[in-house]
């Protein structure tokens, strides 16, 4: 590819992933509306902790299925099958009714078992009955959840991703639209029934893009034999879904010692988290959209573009998070404020939440940058069970950090034992990817991540000296126009600072890399980035066995897989 070239897939990279904040910021709005339906027509009572036991299932459920297992196993399987020019339509044909079958055998275990899994998950129900109808009408989003998450994956690899990021629009706005057309029948039933509506909407706002790349695939170029070795077997799903599991269970985790704090504690965590975490969301959109360009240079064998794209990707993911963090920082009170305090919350709880969320944010750099370093181990296709030991290590120090000083600090020693051991997690993790993975100056990132710091830590500076300013600040103007205001100094203060302190950090991302450095071509983009060892062809992304004949790996030449001969012939490289 020329330098030519590399401008205008940079710019479909800005728009794709422009395009998906918009929906997915869509989908998070409608999201808070849903939540504000709930609390003004049901409030706090016996039947919305109904709902709550119920909504467990596709909470769980929605991370596994879509978010992370499925977009880390199925986008690298796909993209392989394109890059060796073999058809969709077989490991569609191959994958989709296996997985069918198995996932609505778990919907009718739990319909079946619902009253079993709500005396597990809520013992103290006084009447337990509206949790069994709800839970057995969430159920079906084992099935759709499924789906929907194979769709978005194959969508993503094809570089489609206006569909996949409109799932949540569609499945908030069913909810919602049941919410208000039948809670006036059945009460908070309607919800439970807007959940397995909006998840059928999950599924058919993707339909049409997925058929259409059914429809436009290509006939294999060779026989579907090696489709078979891409299907979802358990040695490549289990490393991802425990990976999935331990990281949501610091969750967990958080409830269990919150619920031995003042009443309130657990939720003042969950308010704190539901915000801070929106900024980290829709800046791993860049993730999202470049992922299947990871699995591409995987596939390849091209570490050196490899080190390059997660360079890239974390210089703008670590600029995105920290100017949020300056900003929760900066703005915590008046944002919870304007969010949440309308009738039973009262002023004392937006203290206690902000205050939470003032530490919970700093963890925000961590739980970024685990999100794309798991993601450069699971573009391989390869099973690695790295990624799910390192969280495991990383939710060690959280419990140990949260059970030593919670008694003393409460519900924000809680926040920092979750910000200390997503950060120790992602520091463990870029040292892997370093390892296993491809050549990443880690000197580079340091450096990089060391200047975004301080320019965050003045924006940061900015935005408190604004809250303070008489007619601004709480207790001046509004609190959403304080809200607003704040985020505009403190955005502005970091691009201007980010400018300062040099324009490289991001504009190489944007113009794909400095001149004469196409950005995705074979040659390394510094001299850190080569390895001086040998390469070792036998050593897996995992670290989990030696490479078969055919196979790549993360020191295998970038011109493509190890044949039987050991000898490696050149391949032209072409991007994605």
């Amino acid at each position: 590819m020329t330098a030519a070239d590399a401008a205008p897939r940079a710019s479909s990279v800005g728009r794709a992933a422009v395009l998906s904040g918009v929906l997915i910021a869509g989908g998070t709005a409608l999201g808070f509306l849903r939540d504000l339906a709930m609390a003004h027509l049901f409030g706090a009572s016996g039947s919305t902790d109904a709902f709550l036991v119920a909504w467990t299932i596709p909470e769980t459920v929605s991370p596994l299925l879509i978010e992370d297992a499925m977009a880390l196993l199925m986008v690298p399987a796909v993209t392989r099958l394109l890059a060796g020019g073999e058809g969709l339509r077989p490991f569609v044909g191959a994958t989709l009714p296996r997985m069918v079958a198995v996932l609505a055998a778990a919907t009718v275990t739990l319909a079946v078992g619902a009253p079993v899994l709500v005396k597990l998950l809520a013992p103290g129900l006084t009447e337990p009955g509206p949790a069994v109808g709800c839970v057995r009408l969430t159920a079906v989003t084992v099935v759709t959840f499924g789906v929907a998450g194979l769709m978005s994956a194959t969508l993503r690899a094809h570089h489609r991703f206006g569909p996949p990021a409109a799932i949540y629009l569609a499945y908030n706005a069913g909810i919602l639209a049941l919410i208000a057309g039948f809670s006036g029948v059945i009460g908070i039933t309607s919800a439970a029934v807007g959940v397995a509506c909006g998840s059928v909407l999950m599924v058919a706002v993707q339909a049409p893009a997925f058929l259409r790349c059914l429809r436009e695939a290509p006939a294999p170029a060779s026989p579907p034999g090696r489709a078979a070795d891409v299907r979802l077997g358990i040695a490549a799903v289990a490393p991802i879904v425990v990976y999935t599991v331990t990281r949501q269970s610091q969750v967990f985790v958080e409830r269990f010692l919150g619920s031995g704090l003042a009443a309130g504690s657990i939720s003042h965590l969950n308010y704190a988290q539901k915000v801070a975490q929106v900024p980290m969301v829709l800046s791993l959109l860049i993730v999202t959209v470049t992922f299947p360009r990871l699995a591409r240079a995987s596939a390849d064998g091209d570490t050196d573009r490899i080190a390059r794209r997660i360079q890239r990707d974390l210089v703008v993911v670590n600029g995105m998070v920290l100017c949020a963090t300056a900003y929760l920082v900066a703005f915590a009170p008046v944002i919870v404020e304007a969010l949440f305090e309308h009738g039973a919350f009262t002023s004392a709880d937006t203290g206690e939440t902000a205050a939470i969320m003032r530490v919970y944010a700093l963890g925000l750099w961590g739980q970024s940058t685990v999100g794309l370093a798991a993601r450069a181990f699971f573009a391989h296709g390869r099973p690695t069970w790295r990624p799910a030991a390192v969280l495991a290590a990383g939710l060690a120090v959280t419990t140990a950090v949260g059970a030593a000083f919670a008694p003393v600090a409460g519900a924000v020693a809680l926040a920092a034992a979750n910000a200390a051991g997503i950060t120790v997690a992602a520091v463990l993790l870029l040292a892997g990817v370093r390892l296993k993975v491809a050549p990443v100056s880690l000197r580079r990132v340091g450096a990089d991540v060391g200047r975004l710091v301080l320019v965050a830590a003045g924006s940061g500076a900015a935005g408190l000296l604004a809250a303070a300013a008489p007619g601004i600040g709480r207790g001046g103007a509004p609190a959403i126009v304080t809200a607003v205001t704040g985020g505009a100094v403190t955005a502005a203060t970091f691009a201007a600072l980010v400018a300062v302190a040099g324009r490289g950090l991001i504009a190489s991302w944007i113009t794909a890399g400095p001149p004469g450095d196409p950005a995705d071509s074979g040659r390394a983009s510094e001299p850190a980035d080569r390895r001086t060892d040998p390469p070792d062809r036998t050593d897996t992304p995992g670290g989990d066995g030696p490479v078969p004949c055919g196979g790549t790996s993360p020191h295998t030449p970038r011109n493509g897989p190890v044949p039987c001969g050991g000898t490696t012939p050149h391949t032209p490289r072409n991007d994605p």
